[in-house]
């Protein structure tokens, strides 16, 4: 059943309407010097009930483009009706005025039930992912466009709730007393060492129920604006953190696993935080083996996981299973012009590097747009492949030696008889 059929008819207008707009980007800068000198709730508001519409829009017009077998599927479909509860929701501020204080109070209180109500969206959707996977088998075109909308749709999700997150912390009394000065989510002064160690100490709880024990840490700073001081940067530490914990779950896992019961224990993990004119960077370093290259990008497509599927029911944080870690984390490094990648060496470990822009005005929300070109990518075939590929097994030289053999024979006994 497509997405259209959950619609009445007459929101069928609204939902095109607002997906003919394109997100407004906004930056680190700007979220920040909105929240710290000019916040304002009622240009909060007149700002976010036409741009969450907007976001929300432009995912619904796209899902609509997956394939009806991934749309029938249960988790998916809880995922399609809460876009469109949310977004019936924004529409009843569309034409409201924030003049009346009541309004800008029930505005907030929506914000908080629509954040509340996405909390499950990744996972409940990793599940729908599963749900096809096991029904319908792999599909190379499919898997290429479930991957393209993924990244889209949870590049999407993060925004959304970055807008939410701000509008609620500053105007809101969910404030976090432990950070007063946060401006909303941000951290003007993030030490990301701080984050560091606190992404790995909730890693190590987790992989401590998984495993007799963690690897220990090794944090090394190297500060090239100024040297020998604490490297702090403007940022979302809850960002960093989600990115910082996948990482450490991986490497504790990969390193339990090859070091397990190994008399020198297990090595430990370091981690490396560097800052330059362009780039801040945290590199994190295992002995966990490593992965062939051949399996480096697979590491990134949410249909693939080396651990087996958790159940969604469990009361345990999964250290691993739903194949959604990695590829998410990129899209958190992404998120604000960044990114991460993976370097391994087989056999001994691997290094996984967060790239994060070192000024926060470069910083810009990368947002997904839906529009003629997103189109066509859904209704492209896949094209040939321009380049030789190996077969899946090793051929058997040897018969082709013996025919080798036998073609130079016949053409000595050839030439023989030519010459007598």
């Amino acid at each position: 059943m497509r997405f259209y059929s959950y619609l009445v008819k007459n929101h069928l207008p609204k939902i095109e309407y607002y997906s003919r707009f394109s997100p407004s980007p906004l930056s680190i800068k700007q979220f920040l010097e909105f929240g710290r000198d000019n916040a304002c709730e009622k240009t909060s508001y007149m700002f976010l009930r036409k741009e969450l519409p907007v976001r929300l829009a432009n995912t619904m017009r796209e899902v609509n483009l997956l394939p009806d077998k991934l749309l029938s599927q249960p988790s998916v479909k809880l995922v399609q009706k809460w876009y469109l509860q949310s977004f019936l929701e924004l529409l009843e501020f569309e034409n409201r005025k924030p003049e009346d204080p009541h309004d800008l109070n029930d505005f907030l209180e929506i914000l908080i039930d629509i954040r509340n109500r996405h909390n499950d969206v990744v996972p409940t959707m990793a599940q729908g992912v599963i749900e096809y996977k096991e029904k319908f088998g792999f599909d190379p075109f499919v898997s290429s466009n479930i991957q393209y909308f993924l990244d889209r749709f949870y590049t999407n999700r993060i925004s959304f709730r970055m807008l939410i997150n701000q509008h609620t912390l500053l105007f809101g009394n969910d404030i976090n007393p432990a950070h007063p000065k946060h401006i909303g989510s941000i951290d003007p002064n993030c030490n990301v060492a701080e984050v560091v160690t606190d992404a790995y100490e909730t890693a190590k709880k987790v992989c401590e129920q998984y495993y007799p024990a963690a690897p220990d840490l090794k944090i090394e700073e190297f500060n090239a604006k100024a040297p020998k001081k604490p490297i702090q940067a403007v940022y979302v530490p809850s960002h960093l953190f989600h990115m910082l914990f996948e990482l450490f779950k991986n490497a504790m896992r990969a390193t339990n696993e090859l070091h397990e019961g190994s008399e020198e224990g297990l090595p430990p993990i370091k981690a490396k935080v560097t800052l330059g004119k362009e780039d801040l960077s945290v590199k994190i370093s295992d002995r966990g083996g490593g992965v062939p290259l051949r399996k480096i990008d697979r590491l990134f497509n949410y249909t693939y996981s080396t651990a087996p599927t958790p159940s969604l029911d469990s009361k345990r944080v999964p250290l691993a299973g739903f194949g959604h870690g990695l590829p998410i984390s990129r899209l958190y490094a992404r998120y604000f012009q960044g990114d991460l990648k993976l370097y391994s060496m087989e056999g001994v470990g691997t290094d996984a590097v967060i790239y994060l822009k070192a000024l926060s005005s470069e910083s810009f929300e990368r947002l997904p747009v839906f529009n003629k070109s997103a189109w066509r990518h859904y209704q492209g075939g896949p094209g040939a492949d321009d380049w030789s590929n190996p077969s899946k097994e090793p051929r058997d030289t040897s018969k082709y030696k013996s025919a080798f053999d036998a073609l130079n024979s016949n053409r000595s006994k050839e030439k023989l008889m030519w010459n007598t």
